[in-house]
């Protein structure tokens, strides 16, 4: 704890300005300079006035020892990343300023990746993508216009690598801490025939976890063949795989956080209320394969052309030991026995999913002497079928068909967007820019849910009939001046749309649907780069009208829901600042600060032993005034100490977060603790006869062993003196956390030939 302190508190004395990101390094194998392969229409530029961070491919490969995506992006400012399993290994999540998955846009080669029903996108899904990106970049706030789901509080665009000139192969491998492991080999052919390349990727990624049975078996690939011409190029390439994992989904209690970290409670089986064993299956497995066909075309010096097809096939369950279930919610009829009808049984369900995602998206670029201007868009046609089987019921009398089906539903989503946006010089160093978008949206729900409808006559499985339809204009406008080579300021203003998720809809009431999101953000900035010191400040407000929030209230048959709230904002300062002391040394640290508010917060919690009233879901409503927006910290800073000297590279790398709320009602009980973390890259790199460089190295990650939790959610409810409701109100809290691993370790090699 001392350790932690200090360390927390070195780094908020560093932050006093704080982080630019690292300078770009130069990749050791020699790409073809093919502008036409990648699609930048999205992009934000240095003359955007967005605020923005770009992950290179060198600070990439530097951290890239097979853990998710999100947990390579720790060292940009507002990053959090999340992991059920606490090992960065498995089921992961980004969140941006506070924002979740489902608000974050992403996006390869401009292509959308989030799915289109829940707006997340599931890292697991593409094991090791990473390995074949050429950059990320991260637009905080509403950023530019880009295709999918909208970006209602950031952006990730990844672009995926370039195509080397020359022949290679590399393998690169990684061993440590909870059988934590990775194998991936690279293979390129280099320029044939003057005009053809083609590179592909295998990766294994495994991990026992730090949490009990969390382990991930992930399976990785990617290829690509590209044709290039002097004014045309052509790539198609292809990037996905299979993940097997089991449970991790649930947290564990405050009391079991200090007397058993590692436990995981999914895949309990019990009897009489005690746990008897584990089920083996208790397992999520899914196989996703994207392919893009992407073409560019440069018409003259000022035109060019960029158009690309995607289609996504995915396809998956998981297997899920439920204990004691009402068997009717399973179209089931009830067990005989030797002592009566038991209406409840312990049973294995299987929830399946079949998706296919494709579409296109294009790009039109001009560019003059003073103008700038992109003409983009896109449409994107999603269906999913949703079914659950039965697979297996305990002591079951009655006969069970194999695969016993108990529910269907198909969703469709139909997405279009155009926009306009480009940049004009109005004098030397002072530009301005619009961006104005056009955005469709068709979605629609048919068939039987898997929630048990109690208030209908007769009682059966909720039916499921959403059709709705959204049209959203979202303009875009600022200025940016480049005072001289070393001084920009920029500024500004955003409207952004968001359709609810398929969660809002199915967990909603029956007969209310949720309203779509608006945000208004405003951003402000000053950048300051000498070649040697690099510093910035951006400013921002975001202020949202019927946002989405959990606000503990119930649907009719008991399941929490989502409602918009009127009115809640976010604003903020992001300060970043960077320093090269030598050639081979730099620091750079970054600093947010933040308030995230809702206006008038009505909270519900559900009364302790409702049903002994008549109101089976009996909840107390709880006027809260303005309060702080959940997993919304008020601080967060990180620092990068970076050394490459000789063949030798160290990172040390630390992130300081405070408080964040569960839920928000802002009871510090149902909070994640303040945590300053730190991790330290070492490797060396040198050459061998017939190898062009062999790297050795080692990541310790936790360094100073903080137990800490990332992720978690809330349960409390409202218990009355007497046990009435006339009695007086107390909460009662019962959060769940995830934790993560203490010091841990993984050593790597990598060979290139």
């Amino acid at each position: 704890m001392n350790k932690t302190l200090v360390a927390a508190a070195a780094l908020l004395c560093a932050v006093s300005t704080a982080v630019a990101q690292p300078a770009a390094q130069s990749d050791t194998i020699r790409v073809v300079n093919l502008e036409g392969v990648e699609v930048l229409a999205t992009r934000a530029t240095p003359s955007t006035p967005v605020a923005y961070s770009i992950i290179d491919q060198a600070q990439l490969t530097k951290t890239n020892l097979g853990k998710d995506i999100p947990f390579l992006l720790i060292t940009t400012p507002c990053v959090l990343a999340t992991s059920d399993a606490g090992m960065g290994v498995g089921y992961t999540s980004l969140r941006v300023r506070g924002t979740d998955a489902t608000r974050i846009n992403v996006t390869a080669n401009d292509i959308p990746l989030n799915d289109a029903e829940s707006a997340s996108l599931f890292w697991v899904d593409m094991p090791d993508l990473a390995s074949s990106l050429n950059d990320i970049q991260v637009q905080r706030g509403v950023g530019t216009s880009t295709n999918g789901a909208g970006a209602f509080g950031a952006s990730v665009n990844m672009q995926t690598q370039r195509f080397s000139s020359i022949p290679f192969a590399e393998f690169l491998g990684s061993y440590g801490s909870y059988n934590t492991n990775r194998q991936t080999v690279r293979l390129g052919s280099g320029t044939l025939g003057e005009h053809w390349a083609a590179e592909a990727r295998l990766s294994h990624i495994g991990s026992d976890g730090y949490r009990d049975r969390a382990s991930s078996a992930l399976w990785g690939y990617y290829a690509q063949v590209g044709y290039f011409g002097s004014k045309t190029s052509l790539r198609l390439l292809s990037f996905g795989g299979k993940e097997d994992t089991y449970h991790a989904w649930d947290g564990i209690s405050r009391d079991r956080l200090k007397t058993d970290r590692t436990y995981n409670p999914n895949g309990e089986i019990k009897h009489d209320g005690k746990v008897t064993g584990f089920y083996p299956d208790q397992k999520d497995i899914y196989r996703q394969f994207n392919h893009q066909l992407i073409w560019n075309q440069t018409i003259n010096p000022q035109w060019r052309w960029n158009m690309a097809l995607h289609y996504t096939d995915g396809y998956g369950y998981y297997q899920e030991y439920k204990n004691a279930r009402t068997l009717k919610e399973y179209l089931l009829e009830p067990v005989v026995t030797g002592e009566g009808v038991q209406k409840k049984a312990s049973l294995v369900r299987k929830k399946i999913l079949d998706s296919r995602f494709g579409g296109t998206v294009f790009s039109l670029k001009y560019n003059a002497e003073r103008l700038s201007a992109i003409l983009g868009g896109g449409y994107n046609h999603y269906v999913n079928d949703h079914s659950g089987q039965v697979v297996w019921v305990e002591n079951y009398t009655s006969t069970l068909a194999p695969d016993h089906e108990y529910y269907r539903n198909k969703a469709r989503k139909n997405d279009f967007n155009i926009y306009l946006k480009g940049n004009y010089t109005i004098r030397k160093g002072l530009s301005a820019y619009a961006d104005l978008q056009y955005r469709h949206v068709g979605y629609t729900i048919e068939g039987g849910n898997d929630k048990w409808d109690w208030t209908a006559t007769p009682e059966h499985l909720q039916i499921l009939d959403i059709d709705e339809t959204f049209d959203f204009f979202n303009p875009k406008a600022g200025l940016n001046w480049q005072i001289d080579a070393k001084n920009r300021v920029y500024a500004s203003l955003a409207v952004a749309h968001k359709e609810p998720t398929r969660n809002n809809y199915t967990d909603g009431l029956f007969h209310e649907h949720p309203r779509a999101e608006r945000l208004l953000d405003w951003e402000a900035g000053y950048c300051f780069d000498n070649g040697r010191l690099s510093a910035g400040v951006n400013f921002y407000r975001m202020n949202y009208k019927n946002q989405l929030v959990l606000n503990g209230r119930l649907n009719e048959i008991g399941e929490p829901m989502a409602e918009n709230v009127k009115n809640s904002y976010r604003m903020g300062v992001e300060l970043t600042a960077g320093y090269r002391f030598t050639p081979w040394l730099r620091w750079d640290v970054n600093a947010a600060f933040s308030r995230n508010r809702i206006h008038d917060y009505v909270g519900y919690v559900s009364d302790y032993d409702a049903t002994t009233w008549d109101d089976m879901w009996s909840q107390t409503a709880i006027a809260c005034g303005s309060t702080t927006i959940a997993f919304s910290p008020s601080v967060i800073a990180g620092s990068v100490i970076d050394i490459d000297y000789k063949g030798l590279s160290a990172q040390f790398v630390t992130q300081y977060v405070s408080r964040q709320y569960l839920d928000n009602l802002q009871n510090k009980e149902d909070s994640l603790d303040p945590y300053c973390v730190s991790h330290l890259h070492l490797s060396y790199t040198f050459g061998l006869p017939g190898i062009k460089s062999i790297t050795v190295g080692a990541t310790v990650y936790n360094l100073f062993n903080t137990m800490y939790e990332t992720n978690g959610y809330s349960q409390t409810c409202a218990l009355y003196e007497g046990g009435d409701k006339s009695g007086k109100m107390t909460l009662y809290s019962d959060p769940r956390f995830y934790p993560m691993a203490g010091t841990n370790v993984l050593g790597k090699i990598a060979l290139k030939f």
